[in-house]
């Protein structure tokens, strides 16, 4: 049976109201975590971190005599005095829980002061005397340590292979056999990782024991609580996290970091006193993840019409010691194109490296812009256009798993783009010439899965205010990291219950709430509005249409059998122009085109600005986004905007974001498929491909600087 839409005509649905949280953000008067004063509380303390300074060894002893001296300060926490936390498994948590240091930048000792200033100063104050080890921090190819994930981010198989690669390798016309390289990038949201903590004690015995508060910049407060109870050996319910307002994650707030048990750790040690804790920009490069490096190797073959017969891809990634996280690099390459023969694989280094975790795309972005650029060469190697070889190939069910599409119209996506673009302009690599500009056009495929969870649950009830009007309050313990969810679940609850919009109320950002699943992975509205959709039909049918103030219904999300019979991805094609000067080998990217194909759009002015972010992103990691490694300190050079460079207004020209007119039947009721994370997807491989159709030099290690455009042998 189909997936159930929505039974009413959207009316809300597809428009672009103003976002509701947008005159609370743009007047200052929207809380972020480290904002929160509770009340009826003593004033807040502050805490300050001591970081290792080596990349591996172990803590001697912590001299904290001159710290405790400064006037202000309460307390000086180490491993020797830290509460001990019930559960240690996760290494990247178990904070100040030994003197072992895993990678420089590691928690191993915290300052708590009246002000963040003492605190800071005392900081510097703290002298921990470390037994060094060696340490390894490089990702090399031919690693004799190279070990093999039991999975890859979030479960998928590490390795897969169907037919016999190694032998229609042999067998092909045309092939490529090439080495993609990213580096390490770093999430970098505006807002920094921030925590307030605060512990109540029981006012009897009927509480429960002792109670955990967190103000928190996170993607879900849900998970946040899931994983830092059973650490204080609490249950779930004894532990309260509360997210309004996320200044931006990308990932990095997807799940809980070692400065939230430092920030409970803190408030432990000063009762009844909240404690903030705001990580520096410089602290977030060691302590709130990475996308990990990665070698990868891509192998293709086709017949001399660019039929593809077998498709290799094998990536080498890092992870940390204490902590392992497998991205999935190779994954996308299972399902994007047609051929009989294929196979992928994953590698891990263990390093003395702070942990990788999500960064926007995962797995999806390094992996397609290896993809992508192969793609490229393979089409030079054929003689053919990019566009043409890309749909010879593209398969009408997925090769990964034998599933029919839910919707993919890829094909029509790079046609529409390249009309639009004026892709007929394109001329042969280094031969377009304005002034003293290198002047070509790249494109590159783009997909991203629809993802979908369980674990959600809303509350609709109905009020009516003090002057008659009927109101509904929506509940859903769901973060809103900047995307519009808010807005957006809004409309979904309002075509939902066939009422205006400013008859919702919604509430979310609090595990006071029911539960939700995090913000990541695109999956936010999928799971959030599903959820929403199934208790508002419940509500209608148990109370009717004329339901009386005070009626309340709590649903579930509904389970999607659509989605064990179709594959659900969304889809895209990009489109760059780049303009290289041909003396200082100076990069601009004065255009660029994305097409999308994506389901229905809930709110068409914040997915453009969704997708236009996400290809911003893209443009930033092809050309600007290095994190520079001293490998003889374990330290990440240039922490900070200064040296770590991210597109500002300079950098980006005119960026145009389109979608097709869709709707999914089978993704979930409203039609939609994500569109958070498909924008970065396939931009990068789309510019360095410009890049080469520019000046007819190969780069295939991001990101493209100038020294690069140096013809090679």
């Amino acid at each position: 049976m189909t997936q159930e839409r929505l039974t009413l005509e959207p009316r809300s649905i597809g428009t672009s109201p103003r976002r509701l949280d947008g005159m609370a953000k743009a007047t200052g008067h929207a809380p972020y975590a480290y904002e929160y004063d509770p009340v009826q509380l003593p004033a807040a303390a502050h805490v300050f971190p001591v970081r290792a300074t080596v990349a591996r060894g172990v803590v001697e002893r912590i001299d904290a005599t001159e710290a405790l001296a400064v006037e202000g300060v309460l307390e000086v926490l180490t491993h020797e005095n830290a509460t001990r936390l019930a559960d240690t498994d996760d290494g990247e948590l178990a904070v100040l829980q030994t003197p072992r240091v895993a990678f420089r930048g590691q928690f191993v000792g915290a300052v708590i002061a009246e002000t963040p200033e003492v605190a800071r100063e005392a900081a510097g104050l703290v002298r921990p005397v470390y037994a060094e080890q060696p340490h390894e921090t490089e990702l090399r190819a031919d690693s004799r340590e190279l070990y093999t994930p039991a999975h890859v981010n979030p479960a998928f198989p590490t390795d897969t292979e169907q037919g016999d690669p190694e032998g229609a390798l042999a067998a092909s016309e045309r092939s490529v056999d090439v080495t993609y390289r990213t580096p390490m990038e770093f999430n970098n949201p505006m807002e920094p990782h921030t925590t307030v903590a605060v512990w109540f004690l029981p006012d009897s015995e009927a509480d429960g024991g002792e109670h955990l508060t967190l103000y928190d910049s996170t993607q879900g407060p849900h998970t946040v609580r899931a994983t830092l109870a059973p650490l204080f050996g609490l249950a779930a319910a004894r532990v309260r996290v509360v997210a309004q307002h996320v200044g931006g994650g990308f990932g990095s707030k997807g799940m809980p970091h070692a400065h939230n048990v430092l920030a409970a750790l803190a408030a432990r040690a000063v009762p009844g006193r909240p404690v903030k804790l705001a990580l520096t920009r410089q602290q977030l490069f060691s302590l709130a993840g990475h996308r990990t490096p990665t070698v990868q190797r891509v192998r293709l073959g086709c017949d001399a019409t660019g039929r593809l017969s077998v498709i290799r891809h094998d990536a080498i990634e890092h992870t940390s010691r204490v902590k392992e996280f497998a991205e999935q690099t190779a994954v996308a390459t299972r399902m994007m194109y047609a051929a009989p023969h294929r196979s992928t694989s994953h590698r891990l280094a263990a390093l003395d490296v702070p942990v990788p975790s999500w960064m926007r795309a995962p797995g999806e972005a390094p992996g397609m812009f290896a993809l992508e650029c192969a793609l490229d060469e393979l089409a030079e190697r054929c003689g053919l256009d990019p566009i043409d070889l890309r749909i010879r190939n593209d398969p009408e069910t997925n090769p990964d798993d034998g599933k029919p599409w839910s919707g993919r119209r890829l094909a029509e996506c790079l046609r529409t783009g390249a009309g639009r673009f004026g892709w007929r302009d394109r001329a042969a690599p280094g031969s377009r010439r304005e002034g003293d500009w290198l002047v070509g056009l790249g494109v590159a495929a783009a997909t991203y899965p629809g993802y979908g969870g369980e674990g959600s649950s809303a509350t609709v009830e109905h009020r009516r205010d003090a002057g008659g009007v009927e109101r509904f309050s929506v509940r859903i313990g769901a973060a809103d990291l900047g995307t519009g969810a808010r807005t957006a679940l809004s409309q979904i609850a309002a075509d939902a219950l066939d009422c205006p919009l400013s008859a919702v109320q919604l509430e979310l950002g609090d595990t006071e709430l029911p539960p939700a699943t995090v913000a990541g992975g695109s999956s936010g509205i999928t799971c959030w509005g599903s959820t929403i959709v199934s208790a508002a039909r419940a509500f209608r049918a148990e109370h009717g249409p004329a339901p009386r103030p005070g009626s309340r219904t709590t649903a579930d999300m509904p389970q999607n059998r659509d989605r064990e019979r179709y594959s659900v991805h969304s889809f895209g094609a990009q489109f760059a122009e780049v303009r290289v000067h041909r003396d200082t080998g100076e990069i601009r990217v004065p255009r660029m085109l994305g097409v999308f194909s994506a389901g229905r759009i809930i709110n068409p002015m914040t997915a453009r600005s969704q997708f236009i972010g996400g290809m911003t992103w893209g443009l930033s990691m092809a050309l600007f986004e290095v994190g520079v490694f001293d490998h003889r300190t374990g330290h990440v050079v240039n922490q900070d905007f200064a040296e770590y460079h991210i597109p500002s207004c300079a950098d980006v020209g005119d960026i145009e974001a389109v979608w097709l007119d869709e709707e999914d039947p089978h993704a979930n009721p409203m039609g939609s498929r994500g569109i958070g994370e498909i924008g970065i997807v396939g931009s990068p491989a789309a510019v360095v491909n410009a890049v080469y159709n520019a000046t007819g030099v190969r780069v295939r290690e991001l990101p493209v600087t100038p020294d690069k455009m140096i013809p090679r042998d």
